[in-house]
């Protein structure tokens, strides 16, 4: 179930929505109830291949991949 956020232009709430449904129809304001909230680009969530340096980076792994060769 994906989370996204919304804008309403009415009084510029911002605020996260969890679509349980992919068709599902944009959802009202929470703050003034409004209906014609947009859909902002908000930042993905991912987590990236190797390991955390705790420098903000990731280095490979350091073990060869298993297999004949």
């Amino acid at each position: 179930m994906p989370i996204y956020e919304y804008e309403c232009p009415a009084c510029a709430c911002r605020f996260e929505y969890l679509a349980l449904k992919a068709d599902e129809p944009a959802p009202q304001c929470p703050s003034c109830c409004g209906t014609a909230v947009t859909k902002v680009m908000s930042a993905a969530s991912f987590r990236a291949h190797g390991i955390p340096t705790g420098t903000g980076g990731f280095a490979a792994p350091s073990c060869k991949p298993a297999g004949g060769g």
